[in-house]
């Protein structure tokens, strides 16, 4: 059997020696050898750095983006050749899309969000315009800027699709090449994964490198550019965060561990109500989809004292339901462990548990299989335990990874929330209750012990994604025992692969420095109007003045009636003047925009095409009839869409009096046409 290939340093390595086998988890047959014998870890490394950084830093998020969905698109057309293969690690077709479509999920999501929420650019600001001084010459902005090293990720056995996939887009769409190091009892499915990658030729050179076998000395060649993101279990996590480089060098680490999640069925259920079916359901889901290897899988289940015979012969009777086996058959629901080796786990871990309580389904040394031998293949019952006392340490300390969980019971919303802090740190809980303030209650009193909560109500229920499923969007990660990282949550996983420098100086040179035009910074005033130019001809500091413009009483009456907008502060003087504000009536504040935008457009067609919004609105000074009014409009932020004829032109619009004094200050969002659309 050949070993799997590793990828590094622009081409494929084959391993030195036969290395160890990977069995099948279902009929134990041999599938791959695994060994990293032979790669050069610290040419790995510096191959990234130097040509796959750069090849990423040259393009701008939107371009880095809209790869992600080319490779997404990719994936997705070898779907069906990735789920024979999942098959393999004991997954049946449901945990198969689980994984798989899961990982090409998360890279559609943040092409998305990589296209929505951050510019066209090589550089993404963060916060306003700091002002360091009185006279406005001294200001601050901070700006988040790619690392220059590599995201090594050492991942788990249990996600060898999405858990890749799930560290890698952000680092991507970040600017950041990855090296994966999967684990080797699954590796030869990420292997194959990373190959459809290579094959597709859509990714940079040196943005994606794989490591089949052991991670040898590679943590020894890490820089303070360099990050590192594991999921496993706690004990690896401390001893890679405490690696010699890790700490002398401060290497960015993320880790995802152990987690001893928590579902909780609200004191408001009874038996036969939805909440109490939907906590059932659940339950029973968590713990057999992917053979409960998922590190948000429940494994804490808090019943309401007089309910717990009530939940555990409901959720014994659906287990009783599902079938164990080859995932091939079609009669299967669920599969086997990913090895023989985890399974020994599972049942060294359930003889702890069982010190502490009884179980009331499943059996850890038999299992009837469908289809399959039950000695050659990791396969096991599920197990559903039962601990009556739940002051008792072992459910709160000791984590079986695969299909348990254990019932405790509760009598008070107080009373479930210490519980579920003993769990010190999770992933994800769930809270099942139609009683809005018991969830309150008890959302605010477990989240600082939890990455992510699930409030579950029959409302919810219908389009809610369920327990255990990250989502790209939301953060995924959690607190003290869970590792106190965060994985993916939006452009948040984006962030953690830059760091973020505040930069100081005159407002010209913030201008220069970002691209984006700051208050205070020299404006060009040009003999032709902004808005005749296209985008490739506009440039930030464009700008055209307005003004001045009488604002007459006539003006306010008209505005209100024609509105309907008939305050008592533009239209009565004497309620105006009792008002602290203001010393009599006072013109609309969306007059004073609308006036404004009578004296920046440009009438004729050309090329701005639309004005779609208006951002931080504030509005600082009364306006009173007879005030003039005076627009300054200047071109703050250019974005070309990558795949449009037009661009976004954010621009800074500052209303004044006749004093000088602002009035109204905003951003006006506007989309202007490429002149070569």
């Amino acid at each position: 059997m050949a070993p799997l290939r590793s990828y590094v340093a622009g081409s494929w390595h084959v391993p030195q020696d036969e290395g160890a086998p990977l069995l099948d988890a279902v009929t134990g047959e041999e599938v791959a050898r695994v060994s990293s014998a032979g790669v050069d870890f610290g040419a790995a490394l510096a191959y990234g750095r130097r040509t796959g950084g750069p090849a990423l830093r040259e393009l701008t998020f939107h371009q880095r983006a809209a790869l992600l969905k080319s490779l997404a698109s990719h994936l997705r057309e070898h779907r069906e050749e990735l789920y024979a293969l999942s098959a393999r690690t004991g997954a049946t077709l449901g945990d198969s899309k689980f994984d798989v479509d899961g990982g090409i999920g998360v890279l559609f999501s943040y092409s998305s969000k990589g296209r929505r929420e951050l510019p066209n650019d090589t550089v993404h600001l963060d916060g306003a315009m700091e002002p360091l001084s009185r006279g406005g010459s001294f200001a601050g902005r901070h700006l988040y800027t790619p690392m220059r090293g590599v995201a090594v990720q050492i991942n788990a056995f249990n996600f060898p699709v999405w858990g890749p996939l799930e560290k890698f887009a952000p680092a991507f769409v970040a600017g950041v090449p990855s090296l994966i190091k999967p684990a080797s009892q699954t590796a030869y499915l990420t292997a194959r994964l990373v190959e459809l990658i290579v094959e597709s030729g859509i990714l940079p050179e040196g943005s994606l490198q794989l490591v089949c076998g052991s991670a040898g000395d590679l943590l020894d060649h890490l820089t303070e550019q360099d990050l590192v993101s594991f999921t496993g279990s706690a004990a690896t996590a401390q001893r890679l965060r405490t690696h010699p480089a890790v700490t002398a060098r401060s290497v960015r680490f993320n880790a995802e561990a152990d987690s001893l999640n928590c579902s909780i069925l609200g004191l408001d259920a009874t038996p036969g109500s939805a909440e109490f079916d939907l906590f059932v359901k659940q339950l029973v889901t968590e713990m057999t989809v992917k053979a409960g290897q998922k590190c948000t899988a429940i494994r804490r289940a808090f019943v309401p004292a007089g309910l717990l015979g009530d939940v555990a012969e409901a959720a014994a009777a659906r287990l009783a339901r599902v079938r164990v086996g080859n995932p091939a058959n079609p009669d299967v629901r669920m599969g086997a462990l990913a090895s023989l080796g985890q399974r020994e786990e599972v049942r060294r871990s359930l003889k702890a548990l069982l010190q502490a309580g009884q179980a009331v389904y499943g059996d850890a040394e038999r299992v009837d299989v469908v289809d399959a031998d039950p000695e050659r293949g990791a396969f096991i019952s599920p197990v559903l335990l039962r601990v009556d006392d739940a002051a008792l340490p072992e459910p709160h300390e000791v984590e079986a990874f695969g299909p348990v969980s254990t019932l405790l019971p509760y009598t008070s919303a107080g009373e479930v929330v210490e519980l579920a802090a003993r769990g010190q740190g999770s992933l994800v809980g769930s809270i099942v209750t139609g009683d809005p303030d018991f969830a309150r209650e008890v959302v605010l009193g477990v989240a600082p012990w939890h990455g992510r909560l699930l409030v579950l109500d029959s409302e919810a229920a219908k389009e809610s994604t369920g327990h255990g499923s990250p989502l790209p969007a939301l953060v995924h990660g959690g607190p003290g025992r869970a590792g106190g990282g965060e994985e993916m949550g939006g452009i948040r996983g984006v962030l953690h692969h830059m760091q973020r420098t505040a930069v100081q100086g005159s407002p010209d040179m913030l201008t220069s420095v970002t691209g984006r035009w700051h208050p205070g910074a020299g404006r060009s005033v040009g003999e032709v109007h902004p808005f005749r130019k296209h985008l490739e001809d506009l440039r930030p500091g464009d700008t055209v003045v307005g003004g001045p413009r009488p604002v007459s009483l006539a003006d306010v009456e008209h505005f209100a009636e024609f509105t309907g907008d008939t305050f008592y502060a533009h239209m009565d003087e004497d309620a105006a003047k009792a008002n602290p504000f203001f010393d009599g009536r006072v013109a609309h504040g969306y007059l004073i925009v609308s006036l404004a935008a009578g004296l920046f457009v440009d009438p004729d067609p050309g090329p701005v095409l639309a004005n779609y919004g208006l951002e931080n609105l504030r509005f600082l000074t009364p306006v009173y009839p007879g005030d003039e009014l005076t627009v300054t409009l200047t071109a703050k932020q250019i974005d070309p869409r990558e795949d449009a004829a037009y661009g976004e032109v954010r621009w800074d619009a500052d209303v004044t009096k006749q004093d000088g004094s602002s009035v109204a200050k905003y951003d006006v969002l506007t989309l202007v046409a490429k002149r070569e659309g």
